[in-house]
């Protein structure tokens, strides 16, 4: 396995995590059974399938808990290895307020998280009236279950749930097309969340909108066909086609709006 040319594109935080990847090829090769990566969301998910894709020994499969979950895990097992006896390393909680109240996303995931887990090992949470629902990695459910008793102020009880009972948001999907000035973040984003882009520069400089899953701190940053534009609470923003230029020099978009 040529590590050094699969990783020498890879530069920042993403060379580690795409370095432990590749560990997880290795190890299943070794032992010629199903090695798990930690969840990733969509972006980091994409470069790791590309580089497995270049190791023809070995293949991969995406498990989230649901389909169109945002965070994942990637199963890698040698490429003879029959998938349909994975049996997908995912732990299902239920997360329920002892007294009447609602949980939010934050509180959830601060209280998982001072428990020392890391990101990486928690999926999908989701949110409803009565409950969390949290997607974990099995290897750490223990964990919850022996050490999380309250979530902010909020005493809370924690078991298991079946994959059936998750409360799957349905998406709705909004195609938007319309003409932008340039095709910077600030303008394609504005026109994607309804906002002006007076506003949305604001969004952008305090760190609230991601492209592809990365924090964007720059209005002038260029967007293209392919990006996904998210902010927390307010869906996502899939840039799926540039049209052309007008007479007058705007350029025509079409959005999808995920809420």
């Amino acid at each position: 396995m040529e590590r050094e040319r699969l990783l020498s594109h890879l530069f920042g935080e993403d060379r580690p995590v795409m370095a432990r990847v590749l560990d997880g090829a290795e190890q299943a090769l070794a032992r010629a059974e199903p090695v798990w990566t930690d969840f990733l969301d969509p972006r980091l998910r994409g470069m790791a399938e590309d580089v497995l894709r270049q190791v023809p020994a070995v293949k991969s499969l995406a498990y989230g808990g649901y389909r169109g979950a945002e965070r994942q895990r990637l199963v890698v097992v040698p490429s003879f290895y029959l998938t349909e006896s994975i049996e997908p390393a995912l732990e299902f909680l239920r997360i329920r307020p002892v007294n009447a109240s609602e949980l939010t996303h934050r509180d959830v995931l601060g209280a998982l998280t001072g428990l020392g887990l890391r990101r990486e090992k928690l999926g999908d949470i989701l949110i409803t009236p009565e409950e969390a629902q949290a997607i974990v990695a099995r290897e750490v459910a223990d964990v919850i279950f022996g050490q999380l008793s309250r979530v902010g102020n909020t005493q809370v009880q924690v078991g298991t749930m079946d994959p059936e009972e998750l409360a799957v948001p349905p998406e709705r999907v909004k195609e938007i097309k319309s003409t932008v000035p340039s095709l910077r973040l600030d303008a394609v984003a504005g026109l994607g969340y309804g906002v002006s882009r007076t506003r949305m520069v604001r969004e952008i400089k305090s760190e609230r909108l991601k492209v592809n899953w990365q924090i964007v701190r720059d209005p002038d940053h260029q967007v293209k066909v392919g990006d996904v534009l998210s902010m927390r609470g307010r869906g996502r923003v899939i840039v799926r086609e540039i049209t052309g230029q007008s007479k007058k020099g705007r350029i025509g978009i079409i959005l999808q709006r995920l809420y």
